[in-house]
């Protein structure tokens, strides 16, 4: 087998690259098990990528003249085994064609990867994609790559009349394969939906994943700005991290046309993203590319990146998208990277995690003042510390910083969606200034129709408006945008059962529960769902399920001890009163969850007092949407509670349904904007 030029250490093809130098083959850099034959077989098709290699040429390259073989079993068994390994098909090839009865072709783009003091012969570069960190230079892998002297040695093995007919087939062919390529016209209106997959680490350093997980997000951002593109978030696709699955599996599962899917390689101060898209219902791929680098200019590359894949998929892109896909702004290298760690603590949700990103969205401000992404993220990270499910805030304390953050995040860049929906959170959660919110929802979808935590968030604020058919349908937005999101289907549970549906509520929790069965905000509103139709038992047997799950959370801990009252299993109910009344470290009494105790135990003046007190530490105002506090709706003073928040019961009879009033104007807790 003619070997390749010294010049050539590498040939890298979508995810996968050959190391001649070691002589091996590695997917996403793991080292793939191939030798022998097979091995020496893929060489001899990516040495002749795009042409046709026939069979007796691979019979004459791989085995010696004098072997006698069976040509048919032998090739088979090494084509199969490369394809298995590649994860190719024979009826939809993206790496290998079969020419039936006459040979194999290499059909997926290359690149060979050569020492750059030994190619002189390599297309100047522009200074922003060069030398990759090891000092090695990328290119598009043509025939002319390789010593003219051993192309015309190769060649001279074989007569002139073979030489036509071979010449003249592979013209012929060549021609059938580029328009059985050319992408269909109906490519357009077929791809709409997209997923981004998780990009992988190179790096070797399982501590870098936090850079490779936040080029992911950053690419699921740009491209959510299409409006006509669907692109799943961030936290459906991260399920499939170092998952093995088949594309068209996981297109199936996410209900996408197609998929992204690349490498992240960082060293020092430079950067290489690699992407290829893929038709996923026929495993076709379209398209690859690799980008390099300087780290300060990731966001340029992302955009890169995001605009050839939207030029791909033939999306024609709005004049609104247009502006947002080409805007891109030199970020200070370590103020970038702070925000990547901060935006990855963030995503886990957990009490450390939140605590951390703080620190690092912090970090991030100081090394660049100017950076609003970081403001949008302190403001998520606060926002999520002063809410019910983590309270690690008080809300008076956390809110008002969430809502400082998110205020400077817009005066920096009013074109960042996320920072919109920050605003509207606050505006909802705490300020209560329902017309401002709806406001800044609207914004924040408008800018990032691929948001789906805008979608979730709204659809919260639509619910406490008692607009249920508008707030069930947003939320089905976020789950289309996010389908294995476990906090959206959990709360489109909470939402159907706010709806008083509570059969579909209980069926919503079990589909969260088949996701995640120690999910447990799932037990906690199915639990809910048990106790309204009466079935204490399995209510009460879900919500200790939510309460062990969760560590001892307060809230799920005070419906248990309602549910217990309310089945009559009093003493138990007031010992879970005497625990949650004692001081929590956060300074925050959980008022209106002490004040549903006091309602199962049919004690309502005390509830009342409680709710009072739950209004002067600004508590979610949604608590009061929930059917167990029905009782208390033809209560003088919780109508005017209700009026104080700025919501008032329809006089149709529907005491759950609420109208929203004046806004309110709280002006000890405003901040100067």
């Amino acid at each position: 087998m003619e070997e390749f030029s010294s010049t050539v250490r590498a040939i890298r093809f979508g995810i996968f690259e050959v190391d001649l130098r070691a002589g091996e083959l590695r997917k996403r850099g793991i080292r793939i098990k191939l030798q022998g034959r097979p091995f020496s077989l893929l060489l001899t098709l990516l040495k002749h990528r795009g042409e046709l290699v026939t069979r007796e040429e691979l019979r004459r390259t791989l085995w010696p003249e004098d072997t006698v073989i069976d040509l048919d079993h032998s090739l088979g068994t090494g084509i199969n085994k490369l394809r298995e390994i590649l994860g190719d098909s024979a009826t939809s090839p993206r790496f290998i064609e079969t020419l039936p009865r006459r040979g194999y072709r290499f059909i997926a783009p290359i690149e060979i990867v050569g020492k750059s003091e030994e190619a002189p012969e390599v297309d100047p570069v522009p200074s922003s994609i060069q030398a990759s960190p090891t000092g090695d230079l990328a290119r598009k892998f043509k025939l002319d790559d390789l010593p003219k002297a051993a192309a015309i040695s190769w060649h001279a093995r074989w007569p002139l009349s073979w030489k036509v007919a071979i010449l003249t087939a592979t013209l012929i062919l060549s021609t059938l394969l580029l328009l059985k390529l050319r992408p269909a016209p109906s490519l357009k209106a077929d791809v709409r939906s997209l997923a981004v997959l998780p990009l992988e680490n190179l790096s070797g350093d399982a501590s870098q994943d936090y850079f490779s997980d936040g080029m992911t997000d950053e690419l699921i951002t740009q491209l959510g700005q299409i409006s006509e593109l669907r692109v799943i978030s961030r936290t459906s696709v991260m399920t499939y991290k170092r998952a093995r699955k088949p594309l068209p599996e996981i297109a199936r599962e996410l209900n996408v046309e197609a998929v992204v899917e690349g490498t992240v390689l960082r060293a020092g101060n430079r950067v290489r993203i690699t992407a290829q898209l893929i038709l996923a219902p026929a495993d076709q791929h379209l398209w690859a590319q690799s980008y390099e680098g300087e780290l300060r200019d990731t966001l340029a590359l992302q955009h890169k990146v995001a605009l050839a894949i939207a030029e791909q998929i033939r999306i024609k892109l709005s004049t609104l998208d247009r502006p947002e896909m080409k805007r891109t702004k030199d970020v200070n290298p370590e103020a970038y990277e702070a925000y990547l760690r901060g935006r990855y603590f963030w995503n886990k949700r957990t009490e450390d995690g939140l605590k951390k990103a703080v620190d690092y969205f912090n970090q991030a401000i100081e090394k660049d003042p100017t950076y609003a992404q970081a403001y949008a993220g302190l403001s998520d990270s606060y926002a999520l510390m002063g809410d019910w499910e983590y309270s690690l805030l008080a809300p008076a304390e956390a809110f008002p910083k969430a809502k400082a953050a998110a205020i400077k995040a817009l005066a920096l860049d009013d074109s960042l969606g996320e920072a919109h929906a920050s605003l509207a959170f606050v505006l909802d959660l705490f300020d209560w200034d329902w017309e401002s919110a709806e406001r800044e929802y609207r914004r924040a979808v408008d800018l990032n129709p691929s948001y789906a935590t805008a979608h979730q968030w709204y659809a919260w604020h639509l619910i406490i408006l008692a607009r249920n058919s508008e707030s069930l349908s947003e939320m089905g937005k976020a789950q289309n945008l996010d389908p294995l999101s476990l906090i959206i289907s959990a709360d489109t549970a909470d939402i159907l059962l706010i709806a008083r549906r509570y059969e579909e509520s209980i069926k919503q929790s079990r589909k969260t529960m088949e996701m995640d069965p120690r999910f447990a905000v799932a037990h906690y509103q199915l639990g809910e769902a048990f106790a309204l139709k009466h079935r204490y038992d399995e209510a009460i047997a879900e919500l200790q399920r939510a309460i062990s799950f969760s560590g001892g959370n307060r809230t799920f801990t005070s419906n248990l001890a309602y549910v217990y009252a309310i089945a009559g299993r009093k003493i138990e109910a007031r010992a879970l009163l005497n625990d949650l009344t004692k001081p929590s470290d956060n300074h925050f009494s959980n008022a209106s969850e002490i004040a549903l105790i006091h309602l199962g135990l049919g004690e309502k003046d005390q509830a009342i007092k409680l709710l009072q007190k739950a209004y002067d530490e600004r508590f979610n105002p949604s608590v009061l949407l929930r059917p167990c506090f029905d009782p208390l709706r033809s209560d003088p003073r919780f109508q005017e509670l209700l009026h104080r928040i700025g919501l008032s019961q329809r006089s149709s009879g529907d005491s759950s349904r609420l109208v929203p009033l004046r806004p309110m104007s709280w002006s000890c807790f405003r901040l100067a904007s």
